[in-house]
C-alpha cells in the first residue's frame, strides 16, 4: 500500500488526507496515495493537528513524543513519523 512505508530505522511513515471538524475520529478509506482520516476537531490554532497527533499514538500504543507531523503542518495532505510502533498500520481500520 503506498500510504505507509517503513524506513530503514523501521520507523513507520504515514501519508495522509485529514478532515477535520468531522463527527467521529477514524480511518475512512484511501484518498489517491493518502490514508483518508477525518478528525472530530475544528482546525484552530492547531487543534487538528493536536488531536491527530494523540489519536495516533492511542492507536499505535505509543507515547506522544514518538509521533511526529513531518510535512503538512497547514495542509489536509500530512506526513506523520510513528518511532518503531511495532504494530501494523492496518489497526487505524479498527474501532
Amino acid at each position: 500500500m503506498a500510504w505507509f512505508k517503513y524506513d530503514a530505522e523501521n520507523n513507520l511513515v504515514l501519508t495522509l488526507h485529514v478532515q477535520p471538524g468531522a463527527k467521529n475520529t477514524e480511518a475512512v478509506g484511501l484518498h489517491g496515495d493518502a490514508l483518508k482520516l477525518k478528525l472530530a476537531a475544528a482546525p484552530v490554532d492547531g487543534k487538528a493537528n493536536t488531536a491527530l497527533l494523540k489519536f495516533l499514538a492511542m492507536r499505535f500504543k505509543v507515547s506522544n513524543d514518538r509521533v511526529i507531523l513531518k510535512h503538512g503542518d497547514r495542509s489536509r495532505h500530512k506526513v506523520v513519523m510513528i518511532r518503531q510502533p511495532g504494530i501494523n498500520p492496518e489497526i487505524l481500520f479498527k474501532s
